[in-house]
Formats: C-alpha cells, sequence, structure tokens
C-alpha cells in the first residue's frame, strides 16, 4: 500500500468517519424515539380512560397533539447535540458557545416574551381541556368550530367561512359550546 493511499485511509478513518458515526447514531435516536412517542401515543388515543360520550375522539386529538409536540422537541434536541458534536469534529471550541447560550437565552427569552406565553399558554389550555377539535367556541371577537390546535396558536373557522388564527397567549376568556357540565 501507497504512503498516499494510507494516508486517505488514515484521514477518512478520522473526523469524516466520525460524523458519519454521530449523523448515523442521530438519525437512529431520533428513529427509535418517534417510534416510541408514536406508540405511545396511539396507545393513549385508543385508551378510554374517562368513560362517556365524546370524550374518546377528544382524548385522541389531545394525545395526538401532545405526541406533535413531544416529537418536535425530540427531533430538536437530537439535531442540535448531533450538530454540536459535529462542529467539534471540524475543531471548532464549543465551550465558549455553551457559556455564551446563557446570556443569548435571556436575550431570546426578553424578545420573545409574547412566543413564551403563547406556548404557555397553548400546553395549559390542553392539559386543562379546555377546548379541543371540533368544539364550537366563543372567543374573543370570534365564533365558530375550532379546526386545529397548536401550543402557539388555535385557529377558528367562523359561520362565514373565516379561518381565524388566535394566538393561546391572546385568549383571555372562551366560552364553550360543545363541553357539557
Amino acid at each position: 500500500m501507497s504512503e498516499q493511499t494510507r494516508n486517505i485511509l488514515e484521514w477518512l478513518s478520522g473526523a469524516p468517519l466520525r460524523i458519519v458515526i454521530v449523523l448515523v447514531a442521530a438519525w437512529i435516536s431520533y428513529s427509535i424515539g418517534h417510534r416510541a412517542i408514536d406508540r405511545a401515543v396511539n396507545k393513549l388515543a385508543t385508551a378510554d380512560l374517562i368513560p362517556g360520550p365524546g370524550f374518546a375522539k377528544r382524548q385522541a386529538e389531545r394525545a395526538r397533539t401532545t405526541g406533535s409536540v413531544l416529537n418536535s422537541i425530540l427531533k430538536a434536541v437530537v439535531w442540535i447535540i448531533a450538530i454540536g458534536m459535529i462542529l467539534g469534529e471540524f475543531g471548532f471550541n464549543l465551550g465558549p458557545v455553551i457559556a455564551s447560550a446563557g446570556v443569548i437565552g435571556v436575550a431570546i427569552g426578553l424578545g420573545a416574551q409574547t412566543l413564551v406565553r403563547d406556548i404557555l399558554s397553548g400546553i395549559f389550555m390542553l392539559i386543562e381541556d379546555q377546548y379541543g377539535v371540533g368544539d364550537s367556541i366563543s372567543v374573543l371577537d370570534v365564533e365558530g368550530v375550532v379546526e386545529r390546535v397548536g401550543l402557539r396558536v388555535t385557529t377558528v373557522r367562523d359561520g362565514q367561512g373565516t379561518l381565524w388564527y388566535l394566538r393561546n397567549g391572546e385568549i383571555l376568556k372562551v366560552g364553550n359550546q360543545s363541553q357539557s357540565g
């Protein structure tokens, strides 16, 4: 084997191989986590935890929304860690980046207060089961049927067919005509 071939093989078995291993491990980790979340959500969506009419559909919708959020969090965490490891392989010193993350986090937190408020309101709205897809609600100056419930935004279609996007942080009072007391 020539010296040049040996150098190429030595280089390929270094950083490029470790980068490929990191990418494969991230993909496998995400796939396993995604599958586990989907299985748990499907099991939760089909279980009849609260007996009674209409609760099963509502529970299934809440489970799917929660599963979507968990999958998004999993994806972000896995790929942020993978990108950090890959940057480390390229020789970037990640210590200052990680140390400054706190300062950047505070700056982003101050700039994104409404986003954080919307997401926190969405989480509590889901936990408290205030409304769900298919419910007829009155919120702000909009009356209609909920088409989609997300952590940040709820979409409601009114009687004239207009689709309203309501930020969860702005919803202070909700009237739900679909829930029986």
